[in-house]
């Protein structure tokens, strides 16, 4: 990364931009500044109030590694091993899905019902919690909650156990590792996922940082995309309280299928769709019958 050398912060972002750009990186820009400020150890309001400054050769050296990285395609997350979910700090590695800001729509969700169904002291079980970013913003939320996060990979469930303890809700949330309701016998008043639901046709056409990169365990979910929102529906009900709720994140063009599953079972009601800033409907919540 010879070139990257004696550049002060100012044309090291443009140039990097520039290099991002043209293979097509969706953020070039962002991705430059989240690096520089990473390796520099400052904020990224810093890199425009301080643009003349020369990074040491160290920092060179750190920073032309992370390009190089992101290059080849490894995301941003997985090379600074840290992301921003619901405003808070995560611990990011290749085992667990990188946290999407539309998943923050599904916890939205939930305080919603939350706070409409005055369930502050609910019980709430998610299925594949993976860093732990959704049951430990929910935590974040919700003091008087208790919270039970499930994960089948074991290194997923350490990295949310230290999420938890980083952002100090180690106390109200649970993880457990096993395989969807396996662990549990109790109900609940909710049961929330982002599973798996990336169907193996699409699987193929994903970006190269997400295919090549991410846990495929957590993306791919079958022929259709939708099996572990079946096993979810299916089975959820047995673990629901009488009015609790069922809400998941659902895939592109997924609701229809989504939505008459849960009608066939005759277990739910008030079945709603959330959507998410592109206008999709990213998000189902329906209701245990009474």
């Amino acid at each position: 990364m010879k070139k990257l050398r004696q550049k002060n912060i100012h044309n090291l972002l443009k140039e990097t931009e520039d290099r991002f750009r043209k293979i097509n990186i969706a953020l070039p820009r962002l991705d430059a500044e989240v690096l520089l400020s990473f390796y520099l150890k400052k904020n990224r309001s810093t890199l425009y109030t301080n643009s003349e400054y020369i990074p040491t050769d160290k920092e060179m050296r750190e920073y032309g590694n992370g390009v190089a990285r992101r290059l080849r395609g490894e995301p941003v997350a997985y090379i600074t091993g840290k992301k921003e979910f619901w405003s808070l700090d995560l611990e990011i590695n290749d085992k667990v899905l990188i946290p999407r800001p539309e998943t923050e729509i599904l916890v939205e969700q939930v305080l919603k019902l939350v706070k409409k169904w005055k369930l502050i002291n609910g019980r709430i079980l998610e299925i594949g919690t993976g860093s732990g970013a959704i049951s430990i913003a929910l935590a974040s939320e919700l003091e008087r909650a208790r919270f039970f996060a499930m994960d089948i990979s074991i290194d997923a469930v350490k990295i949310a156990k230290r999420n938890a303890g980083r952002n100090g809700v180690e106390k109200l949330v649970s993880f457990v590792c096993g395989n969807l309701f396996e662990p549990f016998s109790e109900k609940f008043d909710f049961i929330i996922s982002n599973p798996p639901y990336i169907s193996e046709k699409e699987f193929q056409y994903l970006p190269v940082e997400v295919r090549n990169f991410e846990p495929e365990e957590a993306l791919l979910a079958g022929p259709k995309g939708i099996e572990f929102h079946r096993e979810l529906v299916k089975k959820g009900a047995d673990y629901l309280k009488k009015k609790g709720w069922l809400v998941m994140e659902i895939g592109y063009g997924q609701s229809h299928a989504v939505e008459r599953m849960l009608k066939e079972t005759q277990k739910y009601d008030l079945i709603r769709f959330r959507t998410d800033y592109a206008g999709i409907k990213r998000v189902v919540e329906a209701q245990r019958s009474g």
